[in-house]
């Protein structure tokens, strides 16, 4: 009865510039990741109330060469049923399902894949997260599968399909010397049921009065 997130909140989503205008015109039309190393699963990625961290991620790539001019778009959320990583309870059920993808893959001698550093890193905070991408979407088909055999069976389930995911993250290296707090750190959410999207908006700057 605590997990449910109903309340609106603000997301920024760095993009380039084509992404943004798209957006802005036809928010029905959204492209969810799906890449091996999503942090938190696959769906839609938001930095929550972060505009300079989701434009840094975007400059970031706009100077690598992989995507063009760097933009950001702003979005109004509801997070409904979500995978809060940064609730003790959903952090259990995850370890849990890690257990069973272990298993599962130990009887058929497959090996899991690990989280690995990016070769342009200096911090090594492994920003490929291959493995923790592999657990949450283990967990949430295994959660869809149950829901189906519930629904076949007894017409209802009491499981739930996660509506998105949100996470607490350190990464940058220390933001002065000595320091416990990362330069880069934020939280981020994943989307996954895109009706917790009310609607996408051009952030505007913030007007300082004398």
């Amino acid at each position: 009865m605590y997990n449910s997130k109903g309340n609106l909140i603000i997301g920024f989503h760095g993009c380039y510039e084509n992404i943004q205008n798209a957006l802005l015109t036809q928010p029905n039309k959204i492209l969810a990741s799906d890449k091996p190393y999503d942090w938190l699963g696959h769906g839609i990625y938001f930095w929550e109330n972060n505009y300079e961290r989701a434009f840094q991620w975007a400059k970031d790539k706009e100077k690598k060469g992989e995507i063009a001019k760097a933009s950001v778009v702003g979005a109004v959320l509801s997070l409904n049923y979500c995978l809060d990583l940064t609730d003790s309870s959903f952090i259990n059920l995850l370890t849990n399902y890690f257990d069973l993808i272990s298993a599962e893959y130990k009887l058929i001698n497959k090996v899991l894949p690990i989280n690995k550093n990016s070769n342009q890193d200096k911090n090594k905070d492994l920003l490929l997260r291959d493995l923790d991408c592999a657990v949450i979407e283990f967990m949430h088909q295994r959660i869809s599968e149950e829901i189906k055999k519930d629904v076949i069976s007894k017409g209802f389930s009491d499981y739930e399909n996660f509506d998105s995911a949100r996470g607490l993250f350190t990464e940058g290296g220390p933001a002065f010397p000595g320091a416990g707090i990362q330069k880069k750190n934020h939280i981020q959410i994943c989307i996954r049921n895109n009706n917790c999207i009310r609607g996408f908006f051009l952030p505007r700057k913030l007007i300082k009065f004398p």
